[in-house]
């Protein structure tokens, strides 16, 4: 697998990672024989250290340091929440225009955790596709920035406030999912991490990075009619 590239420069790289593939290897997901690390290792050569995460399911930008002290800088600002991340999703049901979910997240050990997100509801879409009781199924494109970094935060604040996002398991809906994989033969994660903006580490300049929409997504978007 050669990964998509979207930014270089002599302390940081960013790619493209595709929906499905882990950061690293991990003991939950033993099933697992590549990995981000280990590929773009691979691809240029040369250590490669990851300074945030997005879950094995989710697609888009993914930033490396390429050495310790850049991997070192480059957490703090996520952990300083001073980066700009920015996600679309494709969710179930007509969103708000516009909304802020400030719903507090469980660690492992049941710790409360607060967690915020803002959205923007880009896109609207109905079907011609019977779902329950409803004659027809809509949709929303909506554009996520989460201010906090919770584990799977938009997963479930979209769950939370009954636009669970398509294809995602367990937090979805099992009956869209059902209805896209038997459809549409669709089961990717329609979350994908499109932008990050930070301030470099070295140079002090402004940087974003964005990364385009991948397969299935572009797919669903032209199921829409988008």
């Amino acid at each position: 697998m050669s990964l998509q590239i979207l930014y270089r420069d002599e302390q940081l790289i960013a790619i493209n990672k595709p929906h499905g593939l882990l950061v690293h290897r991990s003991p939950i997901a033993a099933d697992a024989g590549e990995f981000a690390i280990q590929l773009l290792r691979n691809q240029v050569g040369q250590r490669v250290y990851p300074v945030h995460r997005i879950d094995r399911k989710t697609g888009g930008v993914l930033l490396f340091a390429l050495d310790k002290d850049t991997e070192i800088q480059m957490q703090q600002q996520f952990a300083a929440h001073q980066v700009l991340k920015k996600y679309l999703a494709i969710v179930r049901g007509f969103t708000p225009d516009q909304q802020e979910i400030d719903y507090p997240l469980a660690k492992e050990n049941g710790a409360l955790q607060e967690a915020f997100t803002v959205y923007q509801t880009l896109r609207r879409a109905e079907l011609d596709v019977p779902f329950g009781q409803h004659p027809t199924s809509r949709y929303s494109l909506v554009e996520a920035s989460p201010r906090t970094g919770r584990m799977h935060q938009l997963r479930k604040h979209f769950k939370h406030i009954l636009h669970p996002i398509i294809g995602d398991r367990p937090h979805g809906c099992n009956k869209q999912n059902k209805l896209f994989n038997e459809k549409w033969g669709m089961n990717t994660l329609l979350l994908h991490a499109a932008y990050l903006a930070f301030k470099h580490p070295v140079t002090g300049e402004a940087v974003a990075i964005e990364a385009p929409i991948q397969e299935e997504f572009e797919r669903v978007m032209k199921i829409m009619n988008w």
